[in-house]
């Protein structure tokens, strides 16, 4: 009997504005559960998860915690007013009995030091102290709202790997698809107020997903037929001339509520790019360039050659200067030394990754439009503004509202309709996947793929890099950049590991003198355990022995010759944990010998 679930959410119920958000919608979710919860932008997954975390209350259904059950959750936009710093946020977090330790490790990992000032982080950095104070408890179950957000690629690797060794169960929302297939175990799709639940990750969704949506409109189409195959009777046949048969007269009605009911699939969003005159065969040259800030190389003699149809993504963690880098390749920032030369005939759209460009007081209509009317012009030819942003989702009501009003996914739509009706031949997308839903992705990547001109973008989206660019230029620290062929996965082959993390970024700086810019010569740092690997040394054994009771018990289960007759699901899940467990045991094993022989050489020296 499988046991009872630490979470439970049934029969949730929720209206806002006269419309269902939630209809029934339902979660359970049990111990060591890795769960995507996903659905479309405005579909009521973060307020789902609100509600499991206790924060909203839902107007009807049921919510239940087993007692003792720990709970932590992640917001998207975390609160830290009122602590002095990040460190003291992070710990507030914390529960008796809580290892301290724990903390600081998370700090580090994350690129913060803890005595940051919460009044002057950045959106990232807030992020990374948010997931900092929800990793640090080592909760039952975590519930994480785009953990991703506003995090460097390196981050983006790091947090994925803490996570996978977790045992905490997980309930994740996020839009990147490489870090949902490689964390989920089953997945959760809220669509128009209900949830459906695949017993497999992510990976396995889309294709599930698109058969349930196939098979839904081939049982409207059936029911469509038999409505008109009664309101035909209703009009021609016999009986209905002489009397009307009541039975039959209530069973259409009954039709008629059905398919009414039946709400469809929500719109699709509908990207068409404006084109530019077609650009010369050499779009972009860059030759020798440099740019440095403050005695720091952002770019440092970097040559390369961008010609028509090329599609280059620009990848690098935090503070690496990928928008720098892209400003010196589109002429919008001069270099220090070296020489840039666009190509004749360029034409560029750009996407604001800041969305420093929308006014808040500005209203959707004039923000598409520029203030000029009720048209904008679109792929050669004019559309009613209203038409326009439907087919971005946006509904006619909303063309007065001021930009202040639109959530994060509706403020990057808008930024892509703006985009994509500009006249261009040269298409630059800084960061474009921030705050879409998987379907707008997916449209995106296609809109590049057809687009006929050439597209250079930032992103730390590594499926969607794989997806849409043919050329990575990678971030090798010290202002040296590094062009490799192919898409993110690729240049790891090519390069042998990802992006570097910001630490590298970070040295980087603090190698310059104040006086004259060379590294100074001083006593070479005096060595010692970190706070993360002196939390592993003291932690790892009692690990090592949690999973030396957890593979005997797993062996002690596989030994029953019964169990591939009676189970062969549960046959084929013990032996995957099994060898997942002598795997995260080995590792363990080593990780522990390494860090006491370390601490052994420190100790004599």
């Amino acid at each position: 009997m499988a046991p009872p679930p630490l979470l439970l959410l049934k029969d949730i119920r929720l209206t806002f504005g006269g419309h269902p958000l939630l209809d029934g919608a339902e979660i359970a979710v049990s111990a060591g559960e890795r769960l995507g919860l996903v659905g479309r932008n405005g579909s009521g997954k973060s307020t789902l998860l609100k509600i499991a975390a206790g924060l909203v209350e839902a107007d009807d259904g049921s919510r239940f915690v087993q007692p003792g059950a720990t709970i932590r959750y992640l917001p998207q936009e975390p609160d830290l007013t009122g602590f002095a710093t990040t460190r003291a946020y992070v710990e507030a977090g914390l529960a008796p009995g809580d290892d301290g330790h724990r903390a600081i490790y998370l700090l580090e990992s994350l690129g913060l030091t803890g005595d940051e000032d919460p009044k002057t982080l950045s959106g990232g950095e807030g992020r990374r102290a948010a997931l900092a104070r929800t990793l640090a408890p080592e909760p039952d179950i975590l519930l994480l709202d785009e953990p991703t957000n506003h995090l460097d690629l390196p981050a983006i690797e790091w947090l994925e790997a803490e996570l996978r060794s977790s045992r905490s169960a997980l309930v994740l929302i996020s839009h990147d698809r490489r870090f949902l297939e490689n964390l989920t175990r089953a997945t959760l799709w809220l669509d128009r107020g209900r949830t459906r639940k695949l017993d497999r990750g992510f990976g396995a969704f889309e294709a599930w997903r698109d058969e349930a949506l196939a098979q839904e409109e081939l049982d409207r189409h059936k029911l469509d037929r038999q409505i008109e195959r009664e309101k035909d009777w209703l009009r021609y046949g016999v009986t209905a001339r002489r009397k009307r048969n009541m039975g039959r007269m209530r069973a259409l009605d009954d039709l008629r509520t059905k398919r009414k009911a039946q709400r469809g699939p929500q719109g699709a969003v509908r990207l068409t790019v404006t084109e530019g005159e077609t650009s010369g065969a050499l779009v972009i040259e860059a030759r020798t360039v440099s740019k440095a800030f403050d005695g720091r190389a952002i770019v440092a003699d970097f040559s390369t050659r961008i010609a028509r149809g090329d599609r280059i993504g620009l990848v690098g963690a935090n503070g690496a200067g990928k928008t720098t880098l892209l400003n010196l390749l589109t002429g919008a920032l001069e270099p220090d030394s070296g020489v840039v030369r666009v190509g004749s005939n360029v034409e560029i759209a750009t996407l604001d990754q800041k969305r420093a460009s929308l006014d808040p007081s500005t209203t959707l209509r004039d923000a598409l439009t520029h203030g000029r009317g009720d048209t904008v012009e679109v792929g050669g030819q004019t559309k009613h503004v209203v038409s326009y942003m439907k087919d971005f989702l946006f509904g006619p009501e909303q063309a007065g509202s001021p930009l202040s009003a639109l959530s994060g996914g509706e403020r990057g739509r808008l930024l892509l309709a703006r985009a994509l009706a500009q006249p261009s031949n040269l298409l630059v997308l800084d960061e474009p996947t921030n705050d879409l839903d998987l379907e707008t992705l997916d449209l995106l990547q296609e809109m590049i793929a057809d687009y006929p001109g050439t597209v250079i973008l930032v992103s730390h989206d590594r499926d969607f890099l794989d997806r849409t660019v043919n050329a990575v230029i990678a971030s090798e620290g010290q202002g040296r950049w590094q062009d490799y062929a192919g898409g993110y996965a690729d240049m790891i082959a090519q390069r042998g590991r990802g992006v570097d993390a910001r630490a590298a970024v970070k040295a980087d700086a603090k190698a310059k003198s104040s006086a004259g810019g060379a590294a100074s010569p001083g006593p070479a740092p005096k060595r010692k355990l970190s706070f993360k690997d002196q939390h592993a040394l003291d932690t790892l054994p009692a690990r090592i022995a949690a999973l030396e009771t957890e593979i005997a018990t797993l062996a002690a289960k596989l030994a029953d010759p019964q169990l591939y007759a009676k189970d062969p699901k549960a046959f084929a899940k013990t032996s995957d944990d099994l060898a997942k467990a002598e795997a995260e045991k080995a590792a363990a094993e080593e990780r522990w010998l390494e860090l006491e022989m370390l601490r052994e050489e420190l100790a004599a020296g």
